[in-house]
């Protein structure tokens, strides 16, 4: 009896011209329509990933050496539809996995492209011809470039990817085992460096801009968005009466009744701009006279109306209320028919900003968000959002899912976030993603899945604009929104600014929205895990920015002690002392590490508190902002006088002085009663700024 030999399940067989470029078992629904054919000369990556904010990646062909394109592409396919052996992932451990991510698989084939056009370079024309030797060579070259250390070992291993699933292929190409497969790697790496990039090195969106950006973003979608969607019914409404009008007489007395005093004044007509170009808008005509639009463009074409409508452009207002304020008066006189189109493009916008800061959700995991993903609480209380997360997404054995993973922990949503996800939900049909693609964007290219975070660059900074423009006409310069200091407002950079405000102005621009408290009640709830399995996730970030505002105030301390400054409170001395032993990190970046290790160090916290003036030396058992339990950190949006935990410097109890004199200065402006309760105010500030000079001590009073 013949015993059939057993199937190698990693094997693949070879494609035909007209092979899917992404088998049909990988390819993901979302994306599945995007999916080419072997043979084409451009592929979509799209249909490995089940991202719907993802970049849609392609592999031009044209653009490979002539000599490797055949070769090269078969390698693209197996790796594209292919899994690693086990014994190769056993070998590299956590860094290679059997199956990777779109990006990862765009990364690699941009690797082995430059590689191809180096070998072409050196004469050489088919991967059979790169032995041992020439893929040293190429090593050495890589080494010489001088990249960082990651960077060098992500082309190494996507070489080693080239030879790996050579072996599983029914056509080899022949190319030799990589020599760091052998010999180790580190013979091929630049030394250690310090890590950077990432999050944790994007600046956060200084505060004078982002306070009137996140207050314009809440303003718009609680107190604006119902004028807008009345304003888009409305046009709807009018945009389908002129479809649907047919020519009759009472049409053509009723436009004729419309334009006549329009004429006879000398009145502007309605209009809208185009490519510099002004045309009298015969849509919104026909749909408010109700003559068919033959008879409009017959009409415009007899009186010269085109001329009149570029001599005297006019607005075309909408028959709705306009109910939203804006400083106790009505922000329009009257919505135009023009505009809904940009106000529901700002409306997406200002609900993506107001989700983005207060929730700390990274930009894909919110666009990746659908209806319904945030129901009524019922008896829980808590509004939760529940979604797909993608960047850690993986399977057992490790390897990438490209449709996502349900989050294991939801997202704790505040009451604006609530708002702007309700508004989003009616912008969008039930089941659909919340910045759905064809309904945020339907005059842009065909696309699938929702908008990107790269199309928020853009987006957040038209709103910036619309936002100074809208402030200026309404008579208020003071409330427009600044330029950053550090460039355009990216999408990106809302969570690092979150965990900043967070670290270093506890009840101050997020208490614009809700109360501090309750925001750090939320991340702190279920088991320290929001919005994470554990405390990765936003709460790394946090971490960080608290560490590092912690180092600074102690800097700021030892250095204002070290120039004879003083400090008074009951844990003035603590702080002197906690002052002179902290740890330093003048010129070293602060990791996640040794943030952890400093939170870790209850001697070492001291937190700046800029709103009561004063510095916390948390000591949980003497903390009065904890009546009824007890934390590792402070409350600093409710700061008691008298706590054991406070010291105050010289440079605090001048402020409180320059806050005393603004006061007085209010006071006489303003009715008496309030007038006293001002004055009543400066005169304890003063006596708080008193007592401070009264029983400073400095460090030369410290015994040594």
């Amino acid at each position: 009896m013949t015993v059939a030999p057993d199937i190698d399940p990693y094997l693949l067989p070879l494609p035909t011209p007209a092979s899917p470029v992404v088998l049909p078992h990988l390819a993901v629904a979302v994306h599945a329509v995007l999916n080419g054919r072997y043979a084409d000369q451009v592929w979509s990556l799209a249909p490995l990933t089940g991202n719907p904010s993802a970049v849609k990646l392609r592999i031009r062909w044209e653009r490979w050496p002539a000599a490797f394109r055949e070769e090269m592409r078969l390698a693209a396919w197996h790796l594209i539809n292919g899994e690693a052996r086990p014994t190769l992932l056993q070998a590299h451990g956590a860094r290679m996995r059997g199956r990777v991510s779109m990006m990862h698989v765009y990364g690699t084939l941009h690797n082995w492209r430059r590689f191809a056009e180096w070998l072409e370079g050196r004469g050489i024309r088919s991967l059979a011809d790169c032995s041992m030797d020439v893929l040293h060579d190429y090593g050495q070259h890589v080494l010489e470039a001088g990249r960082r250390r990651e960077y060098t070992l992500g082309i190494l291993l996507s070489l080693t990817r080239l030879w790996a699933f050579d072996q599983l292929s029914a056509r080899r190409s022949g190319i030799g085992r990589p020599p760091w497969e052998e010999l180790g790697v580190e013979g091929y790496l630049p030394a250690t460096t310090a890590a950077r990039g990432g999050e944790n090195s994007t600046e956060p969106v200084a505060e004078q801009t982002m306070g009137p950006l996140l207050i314009w973003a809440m303003r718009v979608v609680e107190d604006l968005s119902a004028d807008i969607f009345a304003a888009q019914a409305e046009r709807q409404r009018i945009i389908e009466a002129a479809r649907a009008a047919v020519p009759t007489p009472e049409g053509r007395a009723a436009l004729k009744a419309y334009f006549r005093p329009l004429l006879a004044g000398q009145a502007p007509v309605p209009s809208f701009r185009m490519k510099a170009q002004v045309f009298l808008n015969r849509t919104y005509v026909s749909g408010i006279t109700g003559a068919a639009p033959a008879q409009v463009r017959a009409f415009v074409d007899r009186e010269g109306l085109a001329t009149v409508a570029a001599e005297r452009p006019g607005p075309c207002p909408l028959d709705v209320p306009v109910a939203g304020r804006i400083d106790g008066r009505p922000w329009r006189d009257s919505l135009d028919f023009t505009e809904v189109s940009v106000l529901i493009r700002h409306l997406g916008t200002a609900a993506f900003i107001v989700c983005a800061y207060l929730t700390g959700m990274r930009p894909q995991e919110i666009l990746g968000l659908r209806t319904g993903c945030c129901p009524d609480p019922g008896q829980l209380g808590r509004h939760l959002i529940r979604g797909r997360e993608f960047k850690t997404a993986t399977d057992e054995y490790g390897n990438y899912l490209p449709s996502g993973a349900e989050r294991d922990v939801p997202w704790v949503a505040v009451t604006p976030v609530v708002t702007a996800i309700r508004v989003l939900e009616r912008m969008v049909p039930a089941g659909h993603l919340l910045f759905d693609y064809s309904i945020h964007d339907p005059h842009g290219r065909a696309g699938t899945g929702s908008l990107n975070v790269e199309a928020f660059t853009k987006r957040i900074g038209d709103f910036t604009a619309w936002v100074n423009s809208e402030a200026a006409r309404l008579g208020i310069p003071a409330e427009a929104i600044p330029n950053d200091p550090h460039g355009k407002v990216t999408a990106s950079r809302f969570r690092r600014t979150l965990a900043w405000h967070i670290a270093r102005r506890p009840n101050g621009l997020v208490a614009l929205a809700i109360q501090y408290g309750h925001m750090r009640t939320n991340f702190q709830w279920a088991s320290e895990g929001y919005g994470s399995r554990n405390r990765d996730g936003i709460h790394d970030l946090i971490d960080l920015e608290t560490a590092r505002a912690v180092a600074d105030t102690v800097a700021a301390l030892h250095d204002d002690l070290e120039n004879s400054g003083g400090v008074s409170g009951p844990a003035a001395r603590r702080a002197i002392r906690a002052a002179a032993t902290a740890p330093r990190f003048v010129g070293t970046p602060i990791t996640l590490a040794s943030a952890r290790k400093l939170l870790r160090n209850e001697d070492a916290m001291i937190y700046d508190n800029p709103h009561a003036l004063v510095l916390c030396h948390h000591k949980r058992d003497k903390a009065l902002c904890h009546r009824d339990e007890v934390r590792d950190t402070p409350s600093l949006d409710r700061c008691v006088p008298g706590c054991g935990n406070i010291t105050r410097t010289d440079q605090q109890a001048a402020q409180l002085r320059e806050r005393a004199a603004v006061l007085e200065r209010q006071a006489a402006h303003v009715p008496e009663p309030v007038g006293d309760r001002m004055r009543a105010s400066a005169a304890r500030l003063r006596e708080q700024a008193d007592k401070h000079y009264r029983t400073r001590i400095i460090t030369a009073d410290e015994p040594a």
